[in-house]
């Protein structure tokens, strides 16, 4: 049954003993075919062993038989009457965190060794807290090599009461720790002799009895599409792909996204063409729908009351791979989510983290190989996502670079749920606008969006005061409303006579006039008409929340940037509000008194140059997909 595959991943510094203590565990366990220990026994004479050397069970490659070390990720396969297992042998050396990363981001239980030596090591706190932030629930501190000192019961409180300290600070819900020596077998699959003080269980009797069942998420349901199918002869298309979370059965009402379409599951089938009668995580399978619906590999299935997030921002912990290149901000890669792609910017290094203190270093402004930070990414699309603490499948990524085609990161979204480093290090959540209200709940239309007879949209105009801005949005409602699409003006100064009269002109008075606004619009959007917006509107945070918030709604949203130089402005200056800050009639005035923000990532960005309100207008339209 699946319920009792465990998989597990070793981690630790190099030479602590992970390859001779998963060697140790397969032998031991009776799990090694005679010609496995055959050719064991053969390359260990040919390296000049004294004995079998285990660990040449999982170390295949030549280079890491010469050298002794692990390089790539190994995975095992083996099975006792209670439990099946996967393990990924993973490497040691700094230089090979990403393959650590690699075999630790499916695992649901980290082996971490520690030579009783040596005691706790940066690899050992590094290879621990990658470990928490890949979402891993359920760590075992492996003290190795007990025989070399002695079978020391003082020894192992010290190793155990250091890490534990360090522990405190990181997101794991269950943590052990065992004494063994994978060399001699002790504590691996049978009990010790030499520690009678050790009462717990030994090593894999713990694997076999560790609770992992309800570590899978399956409330939020998730179905990322890789493939659509379409039988030769045949009309109905199915559609392909693995359950990222949550529970499938035909008769199911799903919502397909981005699109917000819904419709019903009509069959489901798991491998070889079976149909089966219900679908969860981790499941292979291929799904029909009641109703023709445009879907392609990137979209995502869910339930229509509960949904993943859709956004171009994304806040994320990555670990940085290229040992060629650096992470800094305004770098572009390619990300690959579940089964989406997309390009997106880096538009902030928010900090790097120290693994031994945990410390953030905020000054930070690049990521160098197996430097660990929190970025945030912008995309030139929406990506589909769900916070990496709720879902491991939809909420991690890799980056690329788009040149060499290379993955140089890998990251988990940690959205707006603090994630394992948010928890270990203190560092708050970022929010946007308003917290709602607990006590006020949403009345639901009987009239769904898709029934109205126009579907609407936000265009977002932002520059400086005599930009231009006004006199395009007037030219483009013109048009609109001309064209039979119903469109509505928002005028900055307008709204300031009514909905926004009690708001003056500081920042904080600013960043509310943006949030009502974008409210206002984005309900004339989802009423089906066009959205005018004119505002100066000058900080880029509110302009993406402005962004985000249309995005969370499945709108369309258009950010115009009118890019007319201040100098221009000045001189047009039509209502005479330029000379009047000059001469201090007016603080706090936007280009002069204070910043504006120019904006990095506009949908459109229009000149001086680009020719009269009435080209520019009809060029919106177009950007709208509207035509004449």
């Amino acid at each position: 049954m699946r319920r009792n595959l465990l998989r597990l991943a070793t981690a630790g510094s190099v030479d602590d003993g992970k390859s001779t203590l998963i060697g140790r565990l397969l032998f031991d366990s009776k799990s090694l075919f005679t010609d496995q220990l055959d050719a064991i026994e053969r390359a260990s004479l040919a390296r000049g062993a004294g004995q079998t050397d285990l660990s040449l069970v999982t170390d295949g490659l030549r280079a890491e038989r010469e050298q002794g070390i692990t390089i790539d990720v190994a995975y095992r396969y083996f099975t006792t009457p209670r439990r099946k297992f996967i393990i990924a042998d993973t490497p040691g050396h700094v230089q090979y965190t990403r393959n650590m990363v690699t075999g630790a981001s499916t695992a649901d239980l980290a082996l971490i060794l520690v030579d009783a030596r040596k005691g706790v090591s940066e690899q050992t706190r590094r290879h621990a807290f990658l470990s928490s932030l890949l979402g891993v629930g359920h760590l075992v501190l492996c003290v190795n090599k007990m025989d070399l000192v002695d079978w020391s019961e003082q020894r192992f409180e010290e190793i155990r009461s250091e890490f534990a300290d360090f522990a405190t600070k990181l997101d794991v819900g269950d943590l052990s720790f065992i004494p063994v020596s994978a060399l001699l077998g002790d504590n691996v699959v049978d009990a010790s002799e030499h520690m009678p003080w050790y009462p717990g269980p030994t090593l894999l009797r713990h694997l076999e009895e560790v609770h992992i069942a309800s570590d899978r998420n399956l409330i939020d349901t998730r179905l990322p599409v890789q493939y659509v199918i379409r039988p030769h002869g045949e009309s109905q298309r199915s559609y392909a792909g693995t359950i990222a979370g949550g529970i499938f059965k035909p008769g199911d009402e799903v919502v397909v996204l981005p699109s917000g379409r819904t419709s019903k599951v009509s069959q489901i089938w798991g491998p070889g063409g079976t149909k089966v009668e219900e679908a969860f995580a981790g499941m292979a399978v291929s799904l029909t729908l009641d109703d023709e619906i445009d879907i392609g590999r990137g979209d995502m299935l869910a339930r229509p009351g509960n949904q993943p997030h859709l956004d171009r921002e994304l806040d994320a912990m990555v670990c940085w791979f290229s040992d060629t290149t650096q992470l800094r901000a305004g770098n572009d890669y390619s990300i690959r989510t579940a089964t989406q792609t997309a390009t997106v910017r880096v538009s902030e290094l928010d900090y790097r983290l120290d693994v031994n203190t945990l410390h953030r270093q905020t000054d930070a402004d690049e990521l160098a190989l197996n430097d660990i930070g929190r970025i945030t990414l912008h995309g030139r699309q929406s990506i589909l996502f769900d916070p990496y603490r709720d879902n491991r499948s939809t909420g991690s990524f890799i980056l690329i670079d788009e040149t060499t085609n290379q993955t140089v990161a890998a990251g988990m979204i940690t959205a707006r749920s603090a994630g394992p480093a948010e928890l270990a290090t203190g560092q708050g959540v970022r929010t946007t606008g308003l917290a709602p209200r607990t006590d006020v709940v949403w009345h639901k239309s009987a009239v769904e969006r898709t029934q109205r007879l126009t579907q609407g949209a936000t265009v977002w105009l932002t520059g400086l005061s005599g930009s231009g801005k006004s006199t395009i949005a007037v030219e483009l409602e013109r048009q609109l409303i001309a064209s039979g699409q119903p469109a509505y003006l928002l005028d900055g100064d307008n709204l300031r006579h009514g909905l926004n009269r009690n708001l003056g002109f500081t920042d904080e008075d600013r960043k509310e006039n943006i949030r009502r606004v974008a409210e206002v619009a984005a309900m004339m959007a989802d009423a089906g008409m066009v959205a005018i917006v004119s505002l100066i509107s000058p900080f880029r945070e509110q302009r993406r929340d402005a962004r985000k918030l249309h995005d969370d709604k499945r709108l369309s949203f258009r950010e115009v940037f009118v890019d007319t130089p201040l100098a221009e402005c000045e001189l047009r200056d039509p209502k005479g509000l330029y000379k009047r800050a000059r001469s201090g009639e007016l603080p706090e005035f936007t280009g002069i008194s204070s910043p504006y923000e120019r904006p990095e990532y506009a949908d459109l960005t229009i000149t001086p140059g680009d020719g009269t309100p009435h080209d520019i207008a009809r060029l919106i339209r177009r950007e709208l997909g509207i035509a004449d």
